[in-house]
This record gives C-alpha cells, sequence and structure tokens, in this order.
C-alpha cells in the first residue's frame, strides 16, 4: 500500500485518491496502524480539498465495509428503513419516529452517533437513561427488531468501526462540516444496514452545520446521489434550523419531551417534524406511509400513530433495564418518567423579563453553546457528557409577555 503520508501530501495538493488508495487510508485508521496526526491531517485535507463523487463513493464503501454488514430474514424484504437528520438544536427526532415506524410495521435498524460540535448526539439522550446500552452485536440488533421493532444503537468494533474512529476526530479538528466526510459517514452506516429506503432530514440555518439553504441543498444531492449507487432508495427534506426544535434542550429533557411527542403530546413542531419524515419515506418505501395511511384506521397501530408505541403489550424488554427509583427534581416539573434522569437537583436559573414586550426570535446556536459549555456536549473525543444539564424554553416566538 502507498504510504499514508504520501496520500496525504496527495489530497492536500489537490490530486484524486483512487479507489485503492482511499481503502488504504480506511484499513489503517480500522486497523490502527495510522496514527491520529495522520488521521487529523488526511480529515483536513479532504475538508479543505474536497473530493468528487466517485472519491466519495468510494470513501462511504471502505467505510461500509470496515466492520460487518447486517441481513435480515427474507420476510422483512422493503421493510427495513431509517431516518437520518444531519444534526440541530433539541432535535430528538429519532427517539419519537423510530418506534412511529415501528408501530407502523416498519423494521428499524438506527445506527446513530454522538453529538458533533454544538449538535446533539442521539446516543448521548439514550445514554441519559440510566442503564440503556447503545452498543448491541448484530445478532442482538437482528433479536430486538423481531421483537420491538426498532433499535438505536451505536458504531462498535463490529459495525462501520472506522466511521466510530473518524467521528470522534472530526469533532476535535474542525471537520465537522465537510461534505464529503458528512456524507460517507451518514450513508456508511446506512449501508452496513442493508436498508430498503432512507428518509435525510438536512438541516440549514443558523444552528445548522451548513447556513444556506443552497449549501444544504448540495450536501442532499451528495446524500441521494451516493445512496442511489449503494442501492438504497434515498429521500431528503430540507428543514430550518435557526431556534430549538421543541421546547428541551439537553440529554434528559430531550428523551422525555420524545415520550411526551409519543404519547401524543409534544410540542406541535416536533410532532409535525416526525409525521413529515415519516411521509418523506412514503416515495423511496414499497410501504404506504402517504399521510391518509397514517391518519386513517387501516394503519396497524393500535391507536393511529401516536400514543401506540408506548403500549406494547408484551413485559419490558430484557435489554433495557427496569427503571431505578429516582428523586423527583425540584428543577422540572416533569419528574423521573421512564427512570430518565432528572435535570440537577440545584434551583434553576430563569430569565425574568422586566420591560413588557414580544418575543422576536429564539436563537438555538447561543442556547446550544452555553449548555455545551455546561456539560451537555464534549471538547474531546471521549469526555464524558452531564445528561442533567439541559434547558426549557417556557415561551416562543411572537409570544407577548408581561413585565416579570
Amino acid at each position: 500500500p502507498t504510504p499514508l503520508p504520501t496520500l496525504i501530501r496527495k489530497k492536500r495538493d489537490g490530486e484524486r485518491l483512487e479507489d485503492a488508495e482511499i481503502q488504504s487510508f480506511v484499513r489503517g485508521v480500522t486497523e490502527g496502524t495510522a496514527q491520529q496526526g495522520q488521521i487529523g491531517a488526511m480529515l483536513m485535507a479532504i475538508r479543505l480539498r474536497g473530493m468528487d463523487a466517485g472519491e466519495t463513493l468510494a470513501l462511504t464503501q471502505a467505510m461500509a465495509s470496515s466492520g460487518r454488514t447486517l441481513a435480515w430474514p427474507p420476510a422483512w424484504h422493503g421493510l427495513v428503513v431509517d431516518k437520518h437528520s444531519t444534526g440541530g438544536v433539541g432535535d430528538k427526532v429519532s427517539l419519537a419516529l423510530a418506534p412511529a415506524l415501528a408501530a407502523c410495521g416498519c423494521k428499524v435498524p438506527m445506527i446513530s452517533g454522538r453529538g458533533l460540535g454544538h449538535t446533539g448526539g442521539t446516543l448521548d439522550k439514550l445514554e441519559a437513561i440510566p442503564g440503556f446500552r447503545v452498543s448491541q452485536s448484530p445478532e442482538e440488533m437482528q433479536h430486538i427488531l423481531a421483537r420491538v421493532g426498532c433499535c438505536i444503537v451505536g458504531q462498535s468494533a463490529e459495525l462501520v468501526p472506522a466511521d466510530r474512529v473518524l467521528y470522534g476526530l472530526r469533532d476535535v479538528t474542525a471537520t465537522v462540516d465537510s461534505l464529503p466526510l458528512i456524507t460517507a459517514s451518514i450513508l456508511s452506516k446506512k449501508a452496513a444496514e442493508r436498508l430498503s429506503a432512507l428518509v435525510l432530514d438536512v438541516k440549514f440555518g443558523g444552528a445548522a452545520l451548513y447556513p444556506t439553504q443552497e449549501s444544504a441543498r448540495e450536501l442532499a444531492r451528495s446524500l441521494v446521489e451516493v445512496g442511489a449507487h449503494l442501492g438504497i432508495r434515498t429521500a431528503a427534506l430540507l428543514t430550518r434550523m435557526e431556534q430549538p426544535l421543541g421546547r428541551a434542550v439537553g440529554n434528559a429533557l430531550e428523551v422525555l419531551e420524545a415520550l411526551e411527542c409519543l404519547e401524543g403530546g409534544g410540542p406541535p413542531d416536533l410532532r409535525h417534524l416526525v409525521t413529515a419524515l415519516g411521509w418523506g419515506l412514503s416515495p423511496v418505501s414499497p410501504m404506504s406511509l402517504t399521510p391518509p395511511y397514517w391518519e386513517s384506521p387501516q394503519c396497524p397501530c393500535p391507536t393511529k400513530v401516536w400514543g401506540s408505541p408506548l403500549h406494547v403489550p408484551d413485559p419490558p424488554a430484557p435489554h433495557v433495564p427496569a427503571p431505578p427509583d429516582l428523586p423527583v427534581s425540584p428543577c422540572s416539573s416533569r419528574g423521573p418518567q421512564a427512570g430518565v434522569y432528572p435535570p440537577c437537583p440545584c434551583p434553576p436559573m430563569s430569565l425574568t423579563l422586566f420591560p413588557p414586550g414580544w418575543v422576536q426570535q429564539v436563537r438555538a446556536l447561543p442556547l446550544a453553546r452555553v449548555l455545551h459549555r455546561l456539560g451537555a456536549g464534549r471538547s474531546r473525543a471521549g469526555d464524558p457528557v452531564n445528561p442533567r444539564v439541559g434547558a426549557e424554553l417556557l415561551v416562543g416566538t411572537g409570544q407577548h409577555l408581561w413585565a416579570g
């Protein structure tokens, strides 16, 4: 194989990497022969010089092949679907959409990631549930899917191990927003899942990885095209990320809000996006997930979609521990439902309005950065995350407030 410094120099100088050279780099990442400094240098070279469509596809395939690929029973053909978001503030859609799709008869083997930059990670949210285990073997995943229809797990030594390494380093090398690296990271996991269909939530705006709609559209095109080359029917929705999604920001609070959504409550903007992404699968999935179906009595959910996924008649699955006794926190009226960590037991800090006025805007990015500094995110790979750090938005844009 070509020495890694030679490949770094080649990409640094704007040259195209051959498929075999990309495979050699990914093999070095997976086997541990590439030093972290070399991996970081290659990530920065890709971030600055970019990759063409062929290179991006080769990187995606090499990363997907770095571990095992999942295999499903023939009876599940056409039913295995997934969703991915490019990340936002308060984005807990996966926690609600995966069980909603399962309630409609889909199989959802979601391989997810941790927080990148100011954006929250689905795995970090799930680990706000004491004892929740995000590492599952392929055999365990198939058992869970057969039993409850969905699971959300992390990368492991078996599943897309190359992405697990690159994902953590992108956060600390300022290469999170690289279009080919995002494309390869997302779709390598989806290729390993052997999906039938995929819907993508590509965000743009002040609190998204891509600030403009056109830059987000470029990423969406890349994802849809590479997904098609991988044999995955793929659709993408462009959604705005200027203010937080829903009212809760922070890992434990977001889990509780996702549960509220599944029970038919929660903020309207969250329910709307969950439903829109479910509908987004209808052009690419053989299942009938069009709006009339989701809202009709023919939907296999016991009570349509909302309110049904939590009420499974079977006893709790063995991989989910019984909720421990948790004290009710004075910080939140939500309490410790479903065994989720309550927020910190200290008195909450509230922002009080002195003159009356109208709420003009709720800016997501400054809020996310404050919570990140307080422990809701990480600055280095492997840093612990405090699930109790969070904020609840008690007001919304356009609301009139009185003094005090």
